[in-house]
């Protein structure tokens, strides 16, 4: 039920409200990481479900779906707890910004590249995402501390996912040199996002997360309808339903926690929920998809924990009492 007057009113000053900082001040529990938990097993599910989805339904057009999608469904929780997205010029731009190096551009170019680029050497070049992020932490930006605890956390993840995928993905590397970049450049720019990220965090995550959407949606629903003609379309109930799912739970879900870890957590740490993506990504592949279980995933499992732990807990707690 929508809210008083009064109620609406303190509700609306608190989606321009700072959220507090945990990454700056170390101080993390459990829920923290339970939070990084849940984003990666929102977006670990895409991949599974663009694959139920993409046959029946083009990729611009289901990029644009699931985003219209995703918006309407916060849009909607907004109202029912009386918060309204700011109408300013600054903040639609902050949103629209994010939005394209965060999902509009990489995803479109992903989408392209895969054409040419196997599945799995894809997953190998994406999930270069950390290591890119702690460059440019350490490099350029310098926002919050990148330590050599981080960077060997970056490089074990790496090499677990590498130990998920099959070193066979990696013998076909360079024969579709132009597309392989693609990816790594789809890849710094989500690198990109997670910094740029932290210029948003006076707003609620919902609003960002419904007014970025939305924006995405948006942009690509033109191109949707010259190229794609969707009323021409015949997409089977299952990539419906895909895509309704991946909307709601990969895309509004995933999206509010991301700017919710990004608060609490810092960019590195919420980086970190790439690789953890992989094991529970080849998991859900298994379970709706019925492929098979790689031989090396207990291994690389282990390596995927190993980094993300390096990744993410605080230096001050391995330090001898």
């Amino acid at each position: 039920m929508p809210q008083s007057t009064s109620e609406a009113r303190r509700a609306t000053a608190t989606a321009a409200t700072p959220l507090p900082s945990m990454a700056a001040t170390g101080a993390r529990n459990w829920r923290d990481y339970a939070l990084l938990l849940a984003l990666a097993c929102c977006w670990s599910s895409t991949y599974p479900l663009a694959k139920l989805a993409l046959p029946t339904i083009p990729p611009v057009t289901f990029i644009s779906a699931r985003s219209l999608i995703a918006a309407a469904f916060l849009f909607a929780i907004l109202w029912m707890r009386g918060i309204k997205v700011p109408t300013d010029a600054k903040a639609w731009k902050l949103f629209a910004t994010q939005q394209l190096i965060n999902s509009t551009v990489p995803f479109l170019i992903i989408t392209w590249s895969q054409q040419y680029v196997p599945a799995s050497n894809t997953v190998v070049l994406a999930s270069t995402t950390p290591i890119f992020a702690f460059l440019i932490t350490s490099l350029i930006t310098r926002h919050e501390p990148a330590t050599l605890l981080k960077l060997a956390g970056a490089i074990l993840g790496l090499a677990g996912t590498i130990v998920i995928v099959g070193l066979d993905a990696l013998r076909g590397l360079s024969s579709e040199i132009v597309a392989e970049i693609a990816i790594l450049l789809a890849t710094i720019s989500f690198a990109c996002a997670t910094i740029f990220g932290l210029r948003l965090s006076e707003y609620d995550p919902m609003v960002v997360a419904a007014g970025s959407l939305l924006f995405g949606g948006l942009v690509l629903l033109p191109p949707s309808l010259i190229i794609d003609q969707p009323w021409t379309l015949q997409p089977t109930p299952t990539a419906i339903i895909a895509t309704i799912v991946m909307g709601i739970v990969s895309s509004a879900l995933g999206l509010m926690l991301f700017y919710v870890c990004l608060g609490r957590l810092g960019t590195l740490t919420t980086n970190a929920q790439g690789y953890l993506r992989i094991p529970i990504g080849v998991g859900l592949s298994v379970l709706l998809l019925g492929e098979s279980v790689p031989s090396n995933l207990t291994f690389g499992l282990l390596l995927v924990m190993a980094g993300v732990a390096a990744m993410t807990v605080p230096a001050e707690r391995l330090k001898l009492r």
